[in-house]
């Protein structure tokens, strides 16, 4: 079996560019680039929205990290992530259809982060943010979103609240609970849980309803840190004053009565007990998200009682997995030439995710699509796009099912073309 090392010494690397332009004679070379090439910048620089109908920037996204925080690994810097956003923009181009880059920069501060990501704005269609330690992620995230003209979507935190948001959904449904007065606890109070309650609040829970546990246990208003988090994690402090109506302030007075946890905390088993999961109520939800092993295993955790389970894995049902999320919104925000990606939007693909599933039919072991569903990311990539459209955000306006077609043909042909290269390529 090839490892993962031997596999990027083999293909030296996961992605390469090819131009898409047919070179049939000596005189395309006058067309392709000089003198030809300087009528299409002219158009540009009279109107520098051509920019997206001229170049290939309407379907090219920058994948940006500093590397402080790689998923498993830690902070080991942006040369050594570099793998790792190769890996992610191979998935944009087959899941999604986008051209995506990948640029780990060499920045210690975050606006320095913002500064260079703003110099670049001009050659993408989209900045796409990874793997960047938090606090400094939620700044450097919403201070691009106010600077730029594109579209900006940290993953860690948006991807993965809408993976959840989508698998909630469902399994709410399935549990007949309402998400307007059940208990959600969140295991971890890391960047993907805190954006998670986030819009699972503007979908409809309700924040008293919920609890944040972190290292130190439940978030509170009145815990002794909270002076502490107002000035060096406003994110969280938000969360310490709006959530936690109980004001439970022990681990297993957080879990009882609860009606689902999402846990994306340190992996397992174990970290998550038994006996927390039976003080839950009846068909309760557990999402164990750790990699690679959850923070409980799916087993144990229904002989406490846990009525539906999810965690980050293939090999388990109900693989919750960021995946399913981001290749459909970039795709959606593309077609539109949106400006920005809103809230509203993710909540369009977290519920185009789990209408997809309805209708194939939900049981506790399928809540969300797999992977390999690829229609899927055709109906989230239309209702981003729609969703943009109603929002004023799109530049480009069609029905939903102009732009589901949209998004089908260009991933249905990126898949195409991928395989053909890599069934020709020898290294």
């Amino acid at each position: 079996m090839v490892d993962a090392v031997e596999l990027s010494r083999k293909y030296e690397g996961k992605i390469e560019i090819y131009p898409k332009v047919p070179i049939t004679s000596y005189n395309d070379f006058a067309l392709i680039y000089t003198p030809g090439v300087a009528e299409v910048s002219k158009a540009i620089y009279k109107d520098p929205d051509k920019s997206f109908e001229l170049t290939s920037r309407w379907n090219t996204i920058a994948v940006v990290t500093d590397g402080t925080r790689v998923l498993g690994l830690g902070n080991i810097g942006p040369t050594a992530a570099m793998p790792v956003m190769e890996g992610k923009s191979l998935l944009f181009k087959y899941l999604g259809g986008v051209d995506a880059i990948p640029l780990p920069i060499n920045v210690k501060s975050a606006d320095e982060f913002t500064n260079v990501v703003k110099a670049l704005e001009t050659s993408f269609g989209g900045i796409n943010l990874e793997d960047i330690e938090s606090p400094k992620c939620f700044y450097i995230l919403e201070k691009l979103q106010s600077m730029l003209n594109i579209p900006v979507w940290h993953d860690d935190q948006q991807g993965t609240a809408a993976a959840i948001l989508a698998g909630l959904i469902n399994a709410m449904i399935l549990t007949n609970k309402d998400p307007k007065e059940s208990k959600v606890v969140f295991y971890g109070a890391g960047a993907s849980n805190i954006a998670a309650a986030r819009i699972l609040a503007k979908y409809g829970f309700k924040y008293e309803n919920i609890v944040m546990i972190d290292s130190k246990g439940p978030l509170y208003a009145d815990r002794e840190d909270v002076d502490h988090l107002m000035l060096h994690h406003k994110w969280k402090y938000e969360l310490a004053i709006k959530t936690n109506k109980w004001e439970a302030k022990e681990i297993k007075d957080a879990f009882s009565g609860a009606d689902a946890v999402v846990a994306a905390s340190t992996p397992g088993p174990n970290v998550i007990k038994k006996e927390w999961i039976s003080l839950m109520n009846k068909e309760a939800i557990v999402f164990a998200l750790a990699n690679p092993v959850p923070e409980i295993w799916p087993q144990d955790a229904k002989e406490a009682g846990a009525k539906i389970v999810a965690t980050g894995r293939s090999d388990f049902p109900n693989q919750v997995n960021n995946s399913l999320i981001f290749p459909a919104i970039f795709r959606g925000v593309l077609d539109s030439r949106a400006k920005a990606i809103t809230d509203e939007m993710t909540i369009a693909a977290s519920e185009a995710l789990a209408k997809y599933a309805r209708d194939r039919g939900i049981n506790e072991n399928y809540i969300i699509p797999r992977m390999d569903e690829w229609e899927a990311f055709y109906e989230e990539a239309a209702a981003v796009a729609s969703k943009a459209v109603e929002l004023g955000l799109a530049r480009v306006k069609k029905s939903r099912e102009e732009f589901r077609e949209i998004a089908k043909e260009r991933i249905i042909r990126a898949r195409k073309i991928m395989n053909l290269v890599i069934s020709t390529w020898s290294p």
